[in-house]
């Protein structure tokens, strides 16, 4: 069964995307800005959370000119400590001792965001063992609207998608250019999340956002992919 379930990844991975992971005719990549900001993004991303599909912290990285993502969490490998030029850090995580994000809008020194990207304890435990992160300031987003992401639970009340908590930091941050950085961070979201759900069967063709990619239409990789399922079930 193990060898069956990594044959079959490999083969689902060959017809995928290798930047964005989405299947081939639905890759988003020509649809990635990238927006230049004064706050500098370094998404740290739990290996184990960097192979999912659904994953957005890199999406987001992606996104941005000064951005960067680095896997953290892996075995013997410590993550080195972070880089600072001149620059106010900030961790993006609702810690007990963190204050709203809007203390630091303003600031006369650009911002270092960190973004850990991963699930509570892995981000509870990037903070914690991150050199030098321990003695950043921690910094919370205030409750707005509620996430659009519907590829996974949400297991915390009022809980974002890592690209959409990246998005509306930067709101804040950017100043007057702030809100088309948002704008522009959840365009290329909801797309990707729309066409993730219309591969899984949960939407129509005429909602998705943009509508969808002709090759897309002309190969309807659902089909491809529910032959693929059946073939593999026990007979």
């Amino acid at each position: 069964m193990l060898g069956t379930t990594v044959q079959r990844r490999k083969r689902e991975l060959k017809d995928c995307c290798g930047r964005c992971q989405l299947p081939l005719g639905l890759c988003i990549c020509a649809l990635v800005p990238r927006l230049r900001t004064r706050t500098r993004l370094t998404v740290l991303v739990h290996h184990r959370e960097a192979r999912k599909a659904s994953n957005t912290g890199q999406l987001a990285a992606r996104c941005l000119e000064r951005a960067r993502f680095e896997l953290v969490g892996q075995s013997g490998r410590l993550l080195d400590p972070p880089p600072l030029q001149g620059e106010l850090p900030l961790v993006l995580f609702p810690a007990a001792d963190a204050v709203p994000i809007e203390a630091y809008a303003g600031s006369a020194l650009p911002i270092a965001l960190f973004v850990p990207d991963g699930n509570w304890p892995q981000a509870s435990k990037m903070r914690r063992r991150g050199p030098g992160l321990a003695g950043m300031a921690c910094v919370t987003l205030a409750d707005s609207a509620p996430s659009e992401y519907r590829l996974r639970q949400e297991p915390q009340p009022g809980g974002l998608a890592t690209l959409e908590a990246i998005a509306r930091a930067l709101r804040v941050l950017e100043g007057d250019a702030g809100p088309a950085v948002e704008a522009a961070l959840l365009g290329v979201f909801r797309v990707m999340v729309e066409r993730t759900l219309w591969f899984r069967g949960k939407l129509r063709d005429d909602e998705v956002t943009g509508g969808l990619p002709a090759a897309a239409l002309a190969h309807d990789p659902r089909g491809e992919w529910t032959r693929r399922m059946a073939s593999e079930l026990p007979r």
